[in-house]
């Protein structure tokens, strides 16, 4: 399996900071990568980062508030001033089309034909292994969860018991039988691994149906908990909220992002104290420039 991990680029929420650039992550994926959020400097992040335009090959937008988007412009004409030659697909909320042509075609430069549009409409939307569901935010927005399909772990003691080898596996897997034995008898299942990537949205049925059971879980914690009904107003989740998100959803590990300028590094045992009243799986409170694998699946699972 090819690495599996996010790079984050930028951690701040509506206003950058010193220390936090605007929103910005990127998920290397089996040898695709996807973008989600691109805000104001990602560009640079990207370079700071070791990415380059030629790592895209998704370029996810949840919503139309600047802090997520006003990247856009640079990494479209770095894409083609680079003469990325593979094909970008481009996903974005379909009610804020005008603000992505606006966005994609922001000043002169030698245009490219790599990057395809995918307008997202709806309350549930699904492109290949990547879906989308509508959040509860001021404007349209979505967020996105990326599922590897579930398969079959081979069970090597089993197959010998059996007297199966070589090719016979081979059979074995895409058959469902051989002389008799099938594919149960010898294999466990196999869940696919998950990513959920959960910007701007208030506590809604969306959030918990992208975060279930997720490997990933990358969710905004925009607020400590003595802003919750700021939170709410503006349509943000709190610390202790994305920790109830990752505890009732089971996912592995979270990664909380999206700070609001008020605060500072030394208010970070803050939010993973509250993320922790609900959570007491992995947490990560993101900084720039951190990179956080993808968790692997369990090797020993028991049959079903």
């Amino acid at each position: 399996m090819s690495s599996r991990e996010l790079v984050v680029l930028g951690t701040s929420s509506a206003v950058p900071t010193r220390h936090r650039n605007h929103n910005g992550y990127f998920l290397r994926w089996d040898g695709q990568g996807f973008l989600f959020d691109p805000g104001e400097g990602t560009q640079r992040q990207m370079a700071y980062a070791g990415l380059s335009a030629n790592d895209v090959h998704w370029l996810c937008v949840t919503h139309f508030h600047g802090d997520h988007c006003l990247g856009v412009p640079g990494v479209v004409q770095r894409i083609a001033r680079d003469k990325v030659r593979h094909p970008v697909r481009a996903v974005f909320p379909a009610s804020g089309l005008t603000y992505w042509q606006r966005l994609r075609h922001a000043a002169a430069f030698a245009d490219t034909d790599v990057i395809g549009e995918h307008p997202l409409g709806g309350d549930h939307a699904v492109l290949g292994q990547l879906s989308a569901r509508r959040l509860s935010h001021p404007v349209e927005s979505y967020g996105y969860r990326l599922q590897e399909p579930a398969g079959r772990r081979m069970l090597p003691d089993r197959l010998a018991a059996h007297g199966i080898g070589g090719a016979e596996i081979g059979e074995l897997q895409r058959t469902g039988s051989v002389r008799g034995v099938t594919l149960d008898q010898c294999s466990v299942p196999r869940p696919g691994q998950s990513f959920a990537f959960i910007m701007d949205t208030r506590l809604c049925d969306a959030v918990f149906e992208l975060a279930d059971r997720t490997d990933l879980l990358v969710i905004e914690s925009t607020f400590l908990s003595s802003e919750e009904a700021l939170a709410h107003e503006y349509g943000h989740l709190t610390a202790e909220q994305a920790g109830l998100v990752a505890a009732r959803a089971g996912a592995r590990r979270l990664v909380l992002t999206h700070f609001s300028e008020r605060y500072g590094f030394a208010d970070e045992p803050a939010f993973l104290a509250q993320a922790r009243r609900h959570y007491d799986g992995d947490v990560v409170v993101a900084r720039d420039l951190t990179t956080v694998p993808v968790p692997s699946r369990p090797r020993h699972l028991t049959l079903g």
